[in-house]
């Protein structure tokens, strides 16, 4: 299943580190609840993502808001992503 959304870069900041996230809309993360998938840890599932030229592998987790994206310190900086801008975001859910 391929998707894209934009998405607000949020900081989660209760660890030590401060995490950063891309979070899929509501409506959205409501139709990906609603498919069959594998179970896995937290509730997550695999993606390949991409925001611009940078394309990882990564897990997306269910929020309170949405799924969110981890974005990495690697892809937040080829990217040039900051606190409180915005992304395109494009996912391939491989669990589904």
């Amino acid at each position: 299943m391929r998707i894209e959304y934009e998405s607000d870069v949020v900081r989660w900041d209760a660890r030590t580190e401060a995490w950063f996230f891309a979070i899929m809309p509501e409506e959205l993360s409501q139709e990906i609840r609603e498919l069959p998938s594998p179970p896995r840890g937290f509730g997550s599932l695999r993606v390949r993502a991409r925001i611009g030229d940078t394309e990882w592998a990564t897990s997306i987790f269910p929020g309170r808001g949405g799924y969110m994206l981890p974005l990495k310190k690697q892809v937040r900086t080829a990217e040039g992503i900051e606190e409180g801008g915005t992304v395109l975001v494009e996912l391939e859910i491989l669990d589904l």
